[in-house]
């Protein structure tokens, strides 16, 4: 008998992951999680750059959830990546205005 949950090809074409490699997704989430953290609490960075950093940071740990845990690179069709990650970027783009207008709204609000 054969094993299906080893690195196998669906019949849809789609990669599965390796033991391996979810567990250095996980460890480089993990990392990803820590680190900005840790940047925050011991001020290790003037303001700007820990804006920065943090941004920096978040775009890699993406990345990471993209390539890791979502197979994007692993896919057998070039089309249906680009359709994923647009719309990773779509979702991404609608929590991050909408945080910052309901912020701003608070804050206009709560300011006399």
């Amino acid at each position: 008998m054969t094993s299906h949950h080893n690195n196998a090809v669906d019949t849809y074409g789609s990669g599965h992951g390796t033991y391996k490699s979810y567990i250095i997704g996980f460890i480089l989430s993990i990392l990803l999680t820590i680190l900005p953290y840790l940047i925050v609490v011991n001020h290790l960075f003037v303001h700007n750059y820990i804006i920065i950093s943090i941004v920096i940071l978040g775009i890699i740990q993406l990345l990471v959830q993209l390539i890791f845990f979502l197979h994007l690179s692993s896919e057998s069709k070039p089309r249906w990546n680009l359709l994923a990650f647009l719309f990773t970027i779509l979702v991404v783009a609608i929590l991050v205005i909408g945080a910052i207008w309901i912020m701003n709204n608070l804050d206009y609000n709560m300011m006399h």
